[in-house]
């Protein structure tokens, strides 16, 4: 049962036979998987952010000896530029999220995405989305990915970022991630969860969920969810508000009525341009008025 809730939650669909083999998934930045399936769905919808007037490319982080590799972007010869942690789907950091990235570089940040999930393994050798939840995404321990980010911020401090202007944004597994590192790390000023899960059992490697942290959380953080996400229900929404409503974070909700699960995902059928236009705008916006600017 808790393996199939988080299959829906992260997912948005009741599937967990979805194929994931190479017919559906192509290598794109960092060799973490791409789902190639969409592009004939998707080829028109898909945006693609050019690098004119940014540095981007990839380093390693060492976390107690770990290697975590990122993506990161920022406008070309900038330093002391705010930043953007940008933190990605259960597929991991694939070129839609190193577009995501570059649109943000595109605005003045230095963005980053760093691969959370490299402990656990490669996402692209499980066949199917449930085993790759099962095997790789269920062994990820929060208190890891916390830490991992901790080491994000310095390197974002030592490499062109003022992360006194210091923001987070995330999208499915990363939603979730949003809320929890914008209560687990004080210098964060403002947070954007795109359809990240809100309440769920415990578990020893997840024992709190966004849910549990909302009435003590004082990071300002916009969630964008869709009435549609069948993983996702409204009621859990309400749920959070009614606990956030406890406490004084000022944070808020936008739910898009025509939308389900991984609206703002261009590379797939999901993806509802008008809700994911209007998304980014309030993103953008909402950063720039809690001091992420």
């Amino acid at each position: 049962m808790q393996l199939r809730q988080e299959f829906n939650s992260l997912t948005g669909s009741s599937d967990e036979s979805e194929p994931m083999n190479r017919r559906n998934f192509i290598q794109t930045a960092m060799g973490v998987g791409f789902a190639a399936a969409a592009l004939p769905v998707c080829a028109q919808t898909i945006i693609k952010t050019d690098t004119n007037g940014l540095d981007d490319g990839h380093a390693n982080l060492d976390v107690s000896g770990q290697k975590v590799p990122i993506y990161f972007a920022k406008p070309q010869g900038k330093s002391q530029l705010p930043v953007i942690l940008v933190i990605s789907e259960i597929f991991g950091v694939h070129e839609h999220i190193a577009d995501v990235a570059r649109r943000f570089a595109k605005l003045g940040y230095l963005a980053i995405a760093p691969d959370l999930f490299i402990r656990q393994g490669d996402v692209n050798q499980f066949p199917s989305v449930a085993e790759l939840i099962q095997n790789i995404i269920a062994k990820v321990p929060d208190a890891q990915v916390m830490g991992d980010l901790d080491a994000t911020v310095a390197w974002a401090a030592n490499n062109g970022g003022d992360i006194t202007r210091l923001g987070i944004t995330g999208f499915c597994w990363g939603g979730r991630i949003t809320w929890m590192y914008s209560a687990h790390n004080p210098k964060v000023k403002a947070g954007v969860a795109w359809y990240g899960r809100l309440v769920a059992n415990p578990t020893p490697l997840s024992p709190s969920n966004p849910i549990d942290i909302a009435a003590t959380l004082k990071t300002p953080v916009l969630g964008l969810y869709g009435a549609k996400d069948t993983g996702i229900p409204v009621s859990t929404v309400e749920q959070m508000k009614d606990a956030l409503a406890k406490g004084q974070s000022g944070s808020e909700f936008k739910v898009f009525d025509n939308s389900g699960h991984a609206f703002h995902a261009d590379y797939r059928p999901s993806y509802v341009e008008a809700d994911a236009k209007d998304g980014w705008g309030r993103a953008v916006t909402w950063f720039k008025t809690h001091g992420v600017v």
